[in-house]
């Protein structure tokens, strides 16, 4: 039986791959970020287990097309999502390392003096 910190960890890691790969590849231009990255964070809090999501992109890294937009690419994702999972919340993070958007789990932590009984 798994426990409520494994399921923590694991939402928190599965709605930032499901958010990586639905939004990579989207057009974008520095006009319409703040809109995108609301959009985003509209979608993601509706899912089961999250309990806050906040989405920065890095507008620096857009260059314009020929037709005036860039696509999205994960390295300009910035975002952090805390999931909960009965009383064990999870903090965990997409952004670049090392030029790789990389995902990880930032913190874990169970409410204190709350019994599972």
């Amino acid at each position: 039986m798994k426990s409520d910190r494994e399921q923590a960890v694991f939402e928190a890691g599965i709605k930032l791959g499901a958010l990586y790969h639905q939004w990579v590849g989207t057009p974008i231009s520095r006009k319409s970020t703040s809109s995108v990255e609301k959009a985003i964070e509209q979608a993601v809090i509706l899912q089961p287990f999250v309990e806050e999501i906040t989405v920065r992109l890095d507008r620096s890294l857009m260059t314009e097309n020929a037709f005036g937009y860039s696509e999205l690419s994960g390295l300009m994702f910035d975002a952090e999502i805390i999931t909960r999972v009965g009383f064990t919340y999870c903090r965990a993070h997409l952004k670049p390392d090392n030029g790789y958007p990389l995902m990880r789990i930032v913190e874990c932590n169970e409410l204190a003096g709350i019994s599972h009984h």
